[in-house]
């Protein structure tokens, strides 16, 4: 059956069928108990169609098979266990597939096999368990020890080129297994080709020579670097590890981001990665850490950077320490800062500044709790304008911030919302956490006079601001007033399109109003969590 259009194996086929030739179809899979029926099956072809999966009682019932055909499918992986099934099987052919993986018991269910072609797939790395765990090798071991060559019986056939070979330590063994075979076990094309590292590209099996695999060691030239204020620096290390490691500089215990990093190879076995800093500042200064890890363990060394003015003084502000202004430019210039998106622990935020030099210019986001005398800061890199907060406390006051480079915060680059306190329902959590910093973010659009409400102490600004947010939904209808809003509030429309804030229903309003009760009850009471928060 050739060039048909079949969505699936065709059913009812004649009991006493001995070979079947299924081709350029369109079926992609192989049900279990496909050809259970079929018991005198002997030879099963199966090329050119869509097979992408193969279930692991398909071959139920061919105790009789002896060829299994499957060149040209989609396969990318088999489960080796349904061999079980065909013990007399000595013929597979998965050539121009799309197999990546080989387990070490791959064959263990193929002791009679004297043909098998896995050319053209995806392999990088194979195990050379894969064949020591193989019946068929196993036995062979033995009659040559025992110098018996008249049991050797015919060849064995396998065809394992054009795959993607990664040479490197992993593939050591696999190799060695290679340089390794004689009759009759023989490779249908003996010269296996490299893929990768790109070092290695093209070379053959027996032209490459594979180290053991290496945990990372990493070192640097220079631990302590001092410069002066507003050189150029590139840090540098070097990590040496088998198979390549990633290699990643920290600040801060963060990720750095802005600077430029790339890596350059030593030799096969030795990576150098450089992070290259423009224009030192008084942010830079601090202790970079530069890490390398691959499968079997990693590796990390310390720079500790120190900056000096061009007289030679040693700079005394460290990160967490406002620096001075360094011009009355950078004084005047206006950071515009807004929530774009809330989630049930957290928040996002982006600014927008105008700025002379945006290649060259730093942010530094100031976050915390709102009464809290020292904040956390995360220095950001030029051409980066956002930052996302999570993990947020329930019941909790927070402020962020941002500034231009080390400046401490001015009261219009803040932003002061507060999380909902009830943690008994997650829902209702969520309803009260977004209510809340909705109207506090609101303020960013109306005067400067009602922006410092929310820094004001006073439980009746919050009470305030939340009427005014009241009577400005009911003022939706007019149409300039919309503009105005959508204009004023186009990033929390993110959050709304999330399901974050939705439309308020009258069960919301039950819950608004049971929110609003509960926090008059608090400030009647005087209790512990509004003394707190206010």
């Amino acid at each position: 059956m050739e060039e048909n259009a079949f969505g699936a194996i065709p059913q009812n086929l004649p009991h006493d069928l001995t070979k079947i030739r299924i081709e350029k179809s369109h079926f992609t899979e192989i049900p279990k108990g496909a050809f259970s029926e079929i018991s005198f099956l002997e030879n099963l072809w199966l090329n050119f169609n869509d097979i992408t999966l193969i279930n692991s009682g398909s071959l139920e019932g061919l105790g009789n098979l002896t060829e299994l055909r499957l060149q040209g499918n989609k396969l990318r992986s088999v489960p080796w266990t349904a061999f079980e099934d065909t013990p007399a099987l000595k013929i597979l052919d998965l050539k121009h597939n799309q197999l990546d993986v080989l387990p070490e018991h791959a064959l263990k269910f193929l002791p009679g096999l004297t043909y098998l072609d896995l050319s053209f797939n995806r392999l990088t790395v194979v195990s050379k368990e894969v064949f020591l765990n193989w019946p068929l090798y196993q036995k062979l071991q033995k009659l040559e020890e025992e110098q018996d060559a008249s049991e050797l019986g015919p060849n064995i056939v396998l065809a394992l080129h054009d795959n993607a070979w990664l040479c490197d330590c992993r593939l050591k063994g696999f190799v060695e297994f290679i340089r390794t075979l004689t009759p009759p076990i023989i490779l249908m094309n003996s010269y296996l080709t490299c893929s990768g590292p790109d070092f290695r590209m093209g070379k053959f099996f027996h032209e490459v020579e594979l180290q053991s695999c290496m945990r990372p060691d990493v070192t640097t030239p220079s631990a302590n670097i001092s410069l002066p204020l507003g050189a150029n620096t590139t840090l540098r290390c070097v990590a040496k590890a088998r198979p390549d490691p990633t290699v990643w500089w920290t600040y801060g215990l963060k990720i750095i981001r802005g600077f430029h990093e790339y890596q350059e190879r030593v030799d096969e076995d030795t990576i150098r990665s450089l992070l290259v800093i423009p224009s030192l500042h008084p942010a830079d200064r601090g202790v970079y850490i530069c890490t390398a890890l691959n499968f079997i363990g990693n590796s990390s060394v310390s720079v500790l950077l120190e900056i000096h003015s061009p007289g030679g003084s040693q700079l005394s502000h460290l990160p967490g320490i406002a620096a001075p202004p360094s011009s009355v430019g950078d004084e005047n210039i206006y950071i515009d800062i807004r929530i774009t998106k809330q989630t049930i622990r957290g928040i996002s935020i982006e600014w927008y500044a105008t700025l002379d030099r945006p290649a060259e210019t730093w942010f530094t986001v100031h976050f915390g709790r709102a009464d809290a005398d020292k904040k956390e800061l995360i220095y950001v890199g030029p051409g980066i304008n956002s930052y996302s907060v999570s993990d947020l406390m329930p019941a909790t006051k927070y402020e962020i911030c941002v500034t231009l480079k080390n400046k401490p915060p001015r009261p219009e680059q803040c932003i002061v919302f507060v999380t909902g306190s009830d943690i008994t329902e997650m829902e209702q959590r969520e309803k009260l956490i977004h209510i809340v910093v909705i109207v506090l973010a609101m303020v960013l659009a109306v005067p400067i006079g009602m922006y410092a409400c929310t820094t004001d102490t006073k439980f009746a600004c919050l009470e305030g601001i939340m009427q005014f947010w009241k009577n400005r939904q009911r003022d939706n209808a007019s149409p300039v007033m919309e503009r105005e809003r959508q204009g004023t509030f186009d990033s929390l429309q993110a959050a709304s399109d999330e399901g974050l804030v939705a439309k308020e229903s009258s069960e919301d309003r039950k819950l608004r109003r049971r929110s609003e009760d509960k926090l008059h009850k608090d400030r009647a009471d005087h209790s512990r969590l509004t003394a707190e928060l206010y």
